[in-house]
């Protein structure tokens, strides 16, 4: 079962209002499951949202946030119940920090800073560094132009197989997270 699960998600709230109901409903879909959010420990956003969702849900929250984001005020630090931050030095030293603690990761909709993580902790499983399950939680089709740019990126031989024996994809968080859960025992 997994205990602690990694989301990357935007530090802003996109355009569609429905990105942010989903990254708190997910939140709380995590507290009550008991599985601990790990994630960037940021304060706006979707980030906001689903530390908010897990927050009103009773859940357990770790964040990692680099000293510079904090200097800015970007965090949520302190003041919930079940909220742990870590402030570090390095966007590396964060990155780290969550690979560790994670059981699975899951990617939200986000921007550049959520594909880097993404595609970091992505490459870290394909090169055997973790035998961690990856997956993209699917709200509205946001990552259906990836998952077929990577499934591209696999006819032309540039990835073994194709993208779905890599990362799992779903809208629906019982289903994501029991396939998750699935690909942790494999």
């Amino acid at each position: 079962m997994i205990k602690h699960l990694a989301v990357f998600l935007g530090s802003r709230d996109g355009n569609d209002p429905a990105l942010s109901e989903q990254a708190y409903e997910v939140g709380k879909g995590l507290a009550e499951r008991g599985i601990e959010l790990v994630y960037g420990a940021g304060g706006g956003g979707l980030m906001g949202q689903i530390s908010q969702g897990a927050i009103d849900g009773g859940g357990k929250i770790f964040g990692v946030i680099p000293r510079f984001m904090v200097e800015r005020e970007w965090g949520r630090i302190e003041g919930a119940p079940g909220l742990q931050t870590i402030v570090v030095d390095t966007m590396h030293e964060r990155k780290a920090m969550m690979a560790e603690r994670a059981d699975a990761f899951l990617a939200l909709p986000g921007g550049i800073g959520t594909l880097e993580e993404l595609f970091e902790i992505w490459t870290w499983q394909t090169l055997s560094l973790h035998g961690k399950p990856v997956g993209l939680f699917n709200i509205g089709g946001f990552w259906d132009p990836l998952v077929a740019m990577m499934d591209r990126i696999g006819e032309a031989g540039f990835l073994h197989g194709s993208a779905s024996e890599h990362v799992v994809v779903g809208d629906d968080l019982d289903d994501v997270l029991a396939r998750l859960d699935e690909a942790r025992e494999t």
